[in-house]
């Protein structure tokens, strides 16, 4: 059986060849954490997680416990670790302990809930490692400074809890003065003070994203790291689906970490689709819903298995186009959930069955998620985990 052609193609070569490029310019100060949550980005999590273990990753990052079974079962080797990023809730502690899952933790009741499921695995003394969050000025997840003393009787020697890593979310890391960023190195080196002088040691320091690590931090991130007698962890999650994050304010000029980024990193995923048929309509026709297209002149239109159902944004109806025969085709009428028609009129041939592409490359043209989050006011990032589940994706 045929199936409909509106799919997503993953250059699962693309996803390894990134991992090992971003190793290499974190080494030798970092090692780093694949980010794979939200289904890779949209890209898929059972393509993209195992690329990136064969490409030498050794740890893999998810939202949540749900997400971490599902990397679990495509990465199942003892030797890959999978971090549950979004913490745990009541009643998944035996599922963190079963699937061998690490958790990041900042709230007392989760360390409570980690605790109670070791115990009741028979899990030996500092035997469950943990990753504690620390809030250093974003405000959103993690434990305060001022609460950190009263989660260190987690791990006191007799606990099944072990601290195996700190970790922090750098909130402007993409700004390119820096400022920020260093005032909240400088309160977490003031906080691993503190949590060595409790008596406690973590062996990873987790801070940093993809612009972190473009942006040349890994030295830095390192050599606090290296105070403190622990490793460094980046955790680069849209360079891996091949996209250099935007900076802001611009550099004046761009890291050579940066520079080297742009040129290396390869795009991991197209979006495609096909033309369903072609109609010619006479000047004054009506074009979707609510007609808020008009035709001018006589026009021809080619109408695609592809909507808002499938993670096409609504708003870009009569304002984008897209590629056929390698030529740009305005999107013209609104987006219908499941279809959307293109002017085709200055293309020749476009006959149903041509290939549509959505995001990717076709001939000399190209759209990127940068292209569509322009178009509509958002990031990269949610054009990526927009993009429904109904529509297939394939490794290629």
């Amino acid at each position: 059986m045929s199936t409909r052609p509106c799919r997503v193609e993953i250059r699962t070569q693309a996803v390894e060849h990134n991992y090992r490029f971003l190793q290499r310019l974190a080494a030798p100060d970092a090692d780093l954490l694949a980010i794979v949550k939200a289904d890779a980005y949209g890209h898929s999590l059972a393509l993209c997680a195992p690329a990136a273990v064969r490409a030498g990753a050794r740890w893999l990052g998810v939202t949540s416990v749900e997400e971490g079974i599902a990397a679990r079962a495509v990465c199942p080797g003892a030797d890959t670790r999978v971090l549950v990023i979004g913490g745990v809730f009541p009643g998944q502690g035996g599922a963190v302990m079963q699937h061998h899952l690490t958790v990041v933790a900042w709230e007392p009741w989760q360390l409570d809930e980690l605790r109670a499921a070791a115990s009741a695995a028979g899990a030996l003394p500092g035997s469950v490692p943990v990753h504690l969050e620390i809030d250093t000025g974003m405000s959103r997840q993690g434990a305060s400074p001022e609460a950190l003393a009263a989660l260190f009787t987690w791990f006191a020697p007799a606990s099944p809890l072990r601290l195996e890593g700190v970790m922090t979310h750098l909130f402007a890391p993409d700004e390119a003065g820096g400022q920020v960023t260093a005032e909240q190195l400088a309160l977490l080196n003031q906080i691993l003070g503190r949590i060595a002088s409790a008596g406690l040691f973590a062996e990873w320091l987790s801070v940093g994203n993809s612009a972190a690590l473009l942006a040349g931090q890994a030295r830095t991130i390192g050599d606090l790291a290296a105070t403190h007698g622990m490793k460094a962890m980046l955790r680069p999650g849209l360079a891996l689906y091949g996209l250099v994050p935007r900076f802001n304010p611009d550099f004046d000029q761009e890291p050579a970490a940066l520079v080297a980024a742009r040129a290396a990193l390869q795009p991991v995923l197209s979006w495609k689709s096909a033309v369903v048929g072609v109609r010619a309509v006479p000047a004054g026709a009506v074009v979707g819903y609510n007609g808020t297209f008009v035709a001018t002149e006589p026009m021809r239109l080619a109408l695609v298995a592809l909507g808002y159902a499938d993670g096409l944004d609504r708003k870009l109806g009569n304002r984008f186009s897209l590629l056929v025969r390698g030529e740009r085709a305005p999107v013209v009428g609104r987006i219908s959930m499941d279809q959307s028609v293109l002017d085709v009129t200055e293309i020749s041939g476009v006959e149903a069955g041509d290939e549509v592409v959505i995001l990717g490359t076709q001939g000399s043209g190209c759209i990127t998620a940068f292209d569509h989050a322009d178009a509509t006011g958002t990031i990269p990032w949610e054009v990526f985990t927009r993009i429904g589940q109904r529509v297939r994706r394939v490794a290629v």
